[in-house]
């Protein structure tokens, strides 16, 4: 990279060098994942739905509502892996992050970079899980912008919301799998993902409406297969995301800069 390039773009070459080093993983998962869920939840589970709903769900076949939110939730899934394992790296297992902040970049500007490299990571995976998608017959071609722009842009605000999160991490201790069992999982599973949220209890659906998860997969659903979303509901949801994404790389510069001149 020149050297004239923004100090953080420098940090995501870093990054990106780096993962390229598990390439072969990366794109396995990013292949693996989809066909894994598409054959046993929207083949295998949707032939049950479509069989006993002619109409399927909101008017649809069974794959064709369940493809937005899978794609929604794998953009979510990737920008967390792609900023909290490396920030945990940075900060505590090998503290590359010091060596970093001794040179001319500022914390901030590492901040920057590994939520620049997410967004690679994040653009990748849901370009691969679309294709998937196409191939399966679950999506069509002309949803192909619309769909991947909502879910990386997820994908994004998820990672920046993570990156402050785990810049305040001093001591690992399972901090990973507690993100995974109380905050994806219950993510997944309470964010309409595989019925309408308007299924639960009116005392769960809150849940759904606090989840990113939700909001990308309502505005996907809408974007893809034209399900009913009032205009003031789909700017409320791109709003939402979008702060959280924005409040999560600010306290996350702020948390980087704090923890790396003290």
């Amino acid at each position: 990279m020149s050297i004239s390039a923004p100090p953080s773009f420098r940090v995501a070459e870093y990054r990106l060098r780096n993962m390229w080093k598990w390439r072969n993983a990366i794109i396995a998962f990013g292949l693996g994942n989809p066909v894994l869920y598409l054959v046993s939840i929207g083949l295998g589970v949707g032939t049950l739905i479509n069989a006993n709903s002619p109409d399927g769900v909101e008017g649809v076949p069974y794959l064709v509502f369940l493809a937005p939110a899978l794609l929604a939730i794998a953009a979510i899934q990737a920008g967390q892996d792609e900023v909290a394992f490396p920030t945990l790296s940075g900060f505590i297992w090998q503290r590359l992050f010091v060596g970093m902040r001794a040179t001319s970049l500022t914390g901030g500007q590492i901040a920057d970079g590994v939520l620049l490299a997410a967004f690679v990571r994040i653009l990748f995976t849901t370009l691969t899980y679309w294709l998937v998608l196409w191939l399966f017959g679950a999506v069509d071609a002309g949803s192909a912008l619309p769909l991947i722009t909502v879910s990386t842009f997820a994908g994004l605000c998820w990672g920046g919301l993570t990156l402050a999160l785990t810049a305040r991490v001093t001591d690992e201790g399972g901090y990973i799998a507690l993100m995974w069992r109380l905050v994806i999982m219950p993510m997944f599973l309470f964010s309409g993902t595989f019925y309408p949220l308007t299924n639960l209890p009116i005392a769960l659906q809150w849940i759904g409406w606090i989840s990113p998860l939700w909001h990308a997969t309502e505005l996907g659903r809408w974007l893809s297969y034209g399900a009913p979303l009032p205009v003031w509901q789909a700017t409320i949801s791109i709003g939402y995301l979008a702060a959280l994404g924005l409040a999560g790389l600010l306290l996350g510069r702020r948390f980087f800069e704090g923890r790396l001149t003290t």
